[in-house]
């Protein structure tokens, strides 16, 4: 299993920039792939971005195109989602998580393995 652990969140104002981390711990040598999802209240949780573990093939949901950028730092296992020019429409709990099985762009929930604990994005207008 892979452990992972989410900060960074919090409340900023529209137009505003916040960077969200994930801190990876256990079997991290087994990861093929990482993503962030998001879970406003009453809908599902969609995926935002996503990574393969090498850092090739970046994925990102059309709404956040040209405002978010997926990184990661492999020597220290985290994960990084910088959020720019945020929208009240990004207010969601981000969640971070990693795939065992699958490499390239994943976008779908079922074919991640480990999830964190989430982190609260409020974008106040």
């Amino acid at each position: 299993q892979v452990q992972l652990v989410e900060s960074g969140g919090g409340l900023v104002q529209a137009g505003g920039s916040l960077r969200l981390s994930c801190v990876a711990s256990g079997r991290t040598f087994s990861v093929q792939a990482m993503g962030w999802f998001r879970q406003a209240p009453g809908k599902e949780r969609d995926i935002v971005a996503s990574v393969d573990w090498s850092g090739h093939s970046p994925y990102y949901t059309d709404s956040v195109k040209g405002r978010f950028t997926i990184s990661r730092d492999n020597a220290r296992n985290t994960l990084y989602l910088q959020m720019n020019l945020l929208e009240p429409e990004d207010t969601a709990v981000y969640y971070c998580a990693a795939s065992r099985r699958y490499r390239g762009s994943v976008y779908y929930t079922h074919l991640y393995d480990d999830w964190g604990q989430g982190t609260q994005v409020t974008v106040a207008s």
